[in-house]
C-alpha cells in the first residue's frame, strides 16, 4: 500500500474513533492521550501507525471500522506496515 493511501486510511480511522464519544473516551483511556495530546502527536512518526494498531487490537472496533470505511481487515495491516509499524504477531494456542 502506498504511504499516502495508508495515511489516508489512518486519518479516516482516527476520525472514526473521534466520531463517537464512547470510542474516543476508550481511545484516550488506553493511549493516555487527550485532545491536546492528539494535536501534538498527529505529526509525529509512528502516531498514525499506532492509531491503526489500536484499532486492530479490538476485533469489534476493527470490524465496525472496515464496514464504515468499506475496506478489508487486511487493509488495516497493510496501512500499518506502510506507515512504519512493525508486523503483528498472532498468538497461537
Amino acid at each position: 500500500m502506498p504511504p499516502e493511501a495508508a495515511e489516508e486510511l489512518a486519518i479516516q480511522a482516527l476520525g472514526f474513533i473521534a466520531g463517537d464519544s464512547e470510542r474516543l473516551t476508550r481511545f484516550f483511556g488506553v493511549t493516555g492521550l487527550d485532545p491536546s495530546g492528539i494535536r501534538d502527536q498527529v505529526g509525529e512518526p509512528g502516531f498514525l501507525a499506532g492509531v491503526l494498531a489500536y484499532l486492530a487490537s479490538d476485533e469489534q472496533l476493527a470490524s465496525e471500522f472496515t464496514a464504515h470505511a468499506a475496506c478489508r481487515p487486511e487493509d488495516i495491516f497493510r496501512a500499518h506496515i506502510a506507515l512504519g509499524g512493525q508486523p503483528w504477531e498472532r498468538e497461537i494456542p
